[in-house]
């Protein structure tokens, strides 16, 4: 089953990438790696919440709002890799948590992501993971995600 069947199949879509807010590219390709830039919670172009995890923003809202950075993270991968079919493997996951002084389950709040990722690879979509509170991030967006992807050998020419 492709990328696009499982996303159908979770009723999700790819969201088109999301423009940068700053100095940077969404994603940059590097021989069989994608490395993304750091992707916030923007659905339409606008962040889906604001806040601190553990004050304004619940876990629970936290870990549906990693799940929306990971998609974003995907869709620039498609970006610069044209494919979603064509991941080996999911390398490695960088999660940050705008957190209240009080917070430490960022590890379940980037669950979300890594969770969606499984979903949606499997296997392909285990990887290594840093979960880091944060006092704030831009926009003052709760969660941000990033990812290192490789790409197999006939997709990474």
């Amino acid at each position: 089953m492709s990328v696009a069947e499982r996303l159908a199949a979770l009723g999700l879509t790819l969201p088109e990438v999301v423009p940068p807010l700053a100095s940077y590219q969404p994603a940059v390709r590097s021989g069989a790696y994608v490395f993304t830039s750091g992707q916030l919670p923007m659905v339409d172009g606008k962040l889906a919440a604001t806040g601190k995890v553990g004050a304004e923003v619940s876990p629970e809202q936290a870990r549906d709002l990693a799940r929306i950075c990971a998609l974003n993270a995907l869709a620039a991968v498609r970006s610069v890799a044209g494919d979603l079919d064509g991941i080996a493997r999911v390398v490695k996951v960088v999660g940050f948590v705008a957190s209240a002084p009080d917070f430490t389950g960022q590890p379940a709040v980037v669950n979300g992501a890594s969770d969606l990722l499984g979903e949606l690879l499997g296997d392909k979509g285990v990887h290594a993971r840093s979960a880091v509170g944060v006092a704030v991030l831009p926009l003052d967006a709760p969660v941000e995600v990033e990812l290192q992807v490789e790409l197999q050998a006939e997709s990474a020419q």
